[in-house]
């Protein structure tokens, strides 16, 4: 029997429309719902430009993305380019450790949303304790979904994407509606009010470290490239037209947020967008229905980023770079129980650690802490497109014109550094989860070498 008779390859079931869908539902969700408010309160009523720059960002690295992905049409995404360019065991394992924690702080990001959107949408009075315990009920109930098991994702990342975009769209039509009959004010959204410590370059760069969230995403459809049909023809231009498209909807919700809703008010709610449809139709229960259709947005996110960073941990212990129990895996639901216990206690640990400091909002950190760990691995990707161009392949594939990875590189690598103007909570959450990664590589190898365990390398290919 043939190898590959023996290692049956993924099913190719996605066609243009269905990876469009995907792509889209997985760039739309808790960041333009929860963080159009921190995002004016760095630059006042111009919030559109750092969704606009950050757009740009995004775009230009997924250049690079779409180059490795036609090139290398594998489900195993920033781990597998890093693997390939350098070969380096060490910075293959902080990749994919990197990738896993960005998806704990996006779903914690998830979860105070959520919170907040329960809360405005039953109209509780439950102060930061109730949201907190809120927060970590809903980690709780994603993991029992995850522990359960999750039969046709792709269509229900469909149906959810679907939620998203219509709540999405009932705040631009709203604000068109209320623009028409004139109860927009213009002069807000062409006017900087910077922090008195930030001038106006660095408060956009600090805007866009915190816009990025919004953007992040694009880069987990190379995941499905073995479930395309033809990826290296049509990943690039789907790929693109779904950046293209959230950046558009990003934009205008962004122009209609900062047109309806002085920028104190916005910066100062949790739940922005449920102001916004409050301020453009106070006549209609507009703003009864939006804070549930956040809910299943954010919901979304959360479930989407909790399962792939299970599967990610269960992956490398699996591999033994890891220790073993985290690859354990229930012999009834056949998921990796384990892990997925890990993933939520560190996510508990991440919402109340920065619900207890009352100088940061908790959105905010937890999703900038998310955009600075997945521009860090934006910056090697960026980076292993330039060394990989020495790498033949058969087939034809996508090639970024040279300048775009330099330049997507250079500035990822700049968003990542304290002169783009980040809070300082953000590095303190992104080290922390580094070092609880240093601490397990250690333990892994001291019990390996303990054990007589011969270590080998890491292969990205095989972290599902």
């Amino acid at each position: 029997m043939s190898e590959a008779t023996e290692a049956p390859t993924l099913k190719r079931v996605m066609g243009p429309k269905l990876l469009l869908l995907f792509i889209v539902g997985d760039i739309l969700g808790t960041g333009i719902y929860a963080l159009v408010g921190q995002v004016a309160e760095e630059v006042g009523g111009a919030a559109w430009l750092p969704f606009l720059v950050a757009f740009a960002v995004a775009m230009v690295t997924a250049f690079s993305y779409l180059e490795l992905v036609t090139k290398y049409p594998q489900a195993a995404g920033a781990a597998l380019y890093a693997h390939k360019a350098f070969g380096i065991h060490f910075l293959t394992f902080m990749v994919t450790f990197v990738v896993m924690a960005s998806g704990i702080t996006s779903a914690s990001t998830a979860s105070r949303a959520f919170a907040s959107n329960l809360v405005e949408g039953f109209g509780l009075d439950l102060g930061n304790g109730g949201i907190v315990l809120i927060a970590l009920g809903f980690m709780v109930l994603v993991a029992l979904v995850n522990l359960r098991g999750v039969g046709d994702s792709v269509k229900l990342n469909v149906v959810l994407t679907l939620v998203e975009l219509s709540g999405l769209l009932l705040v631009i039509l709203i604000g068109v509606y209320a623009i028409a009959g004139g109860d927009a004010d213009w002069s807000r959204v062409v006017a900087f009010d910077t922090p008195e410590d930030k001038g106006t370059f660095l408060a956009v760069t600090s805007a866009t470290s915190l816009a990025f969230f919004a953007m992040v995403g694009f880069e987990d459809s190379v995941n499905m490239a073995e479930e395309c049909h033809e990826p290296r023809r049509i990943f690039p231009k789907i790929m693109i037209t779904g950046l293209t498209l959230t950046g558009i909807i990003y934009v205008l919700v962004a122009i209609c947020a900062v047109a309806l809703v002085p920028v104190g008010p916005l910066a100062a709610s949790e739940t922005p967008l449920v102001e916004v449809v409050r301020a453009g139709a106070p006549g209609i229960p507009a703003d009864a229905v939006l804070p549930f259709i956040s809910m299943f947005a954010v919901a979304n996110s959360a479930l989407i980023n909790m399962l792939m960073a299970s599967r990610l941990l269960y992956g490398m212990a699996n591999q033994g770079v890891l220790p073993k129990p985290l690859a354990r895996v229930h012999p009834f639901r056949r998921t990796p129980w384990v892990s997925i216990i890990v993933t939520t206690l560190i996510s508990f640990g991440l919402i109340t650690y920065v619900s207890l400091d009352s100088s940061s909002d908790v959105v905010s950190a937890l999703g900038g802490t998310t955009s600075l760990l997945l521009l860090a691995v934006f910056t090697i990707v960026n980076v292993a497109v330039l060394v990989l161009r020495k790498d033949r392949v058969d087939g034809d594939h996508f090639r970024a014109p040279r300048w775009l990875p330099v330049v997507g590189a250079l500035t990822c690598a700049y968003l990542v550094l304290p002169f783009s103007g980040r809070d300082a909570i953000q590095y303190e959450l992104a080290g922390m989860l580094l070092v609880l990664g240093l601490v397990l590589y250690g333990i892994t190898i001291l019990l390996n070498r303990r054990l007589g365990v011969r270590r080998e390398p890491l292969d990205p290919a095989k972290l599902d």
